[in-house]
């Protein structure tokens, strides 16, 4: 399993290919990435800066682990990203592995909510002009 909340570029391929392996008979992702607008703010957006709780670490590993824990998912690994991030990067990237197709959608989907949900990260929303917007407080 990886969980992990970093301030280093997030790679799709190396979360796939950590959770494929011989039973593995599907793997599901979400790359959740910048983009240049939030519809509930005026204006556009030219990047964000995510930063996290201490604990955040702590706190992805163990939803990371309840979802690993469930009996049909094979493999986890979730990554999320502080820091500066430019339009376009990723800013979380979740693979789950299963050996059906259906189970690791609803373990990836399930996963992606509860981070957003429960992950103590905030972001401040860049916006073109200097002004900026926070998310998450």
């Amino acid at each position: 399993m990886i969980a992990a909340v970093t301030d280093q570029p997030l790679d799709l391929l190396f979360h796939v290919e950590h959770v494929s392996g011989p039973r593995t008979g599907a793997v599901a992702t979400f790359v959740g990435l910048v983009r240049d607008h939030d519809p509930s703010v005026t204006g556009e957006v030219v990047g964000l800066d995510y930063s996290a709780h201490p604990d955040a670490g702590a706190v992805l590993t163990d939803l990371a682990r309840r979802v690993a824990d469930e009996p049909d998912v094979l493999g986890v690994a979730v990554s999320h990203r502080t820091g500066h991030l430019r339009v376009g990067e990723a800013a979380i990237v979740v693979a789950v592995a299963a050996a059906h197709r259906a189970q690791a959608f609803d373990a990836c989907r399930a996963l992606v909510e509860t981070v957003k949900a429960e992950l103590p990260v905030w972001k401040r929303e860049l916006l073109a002009g200097g002004t900026h917007h926070w998310v998450g407080l």
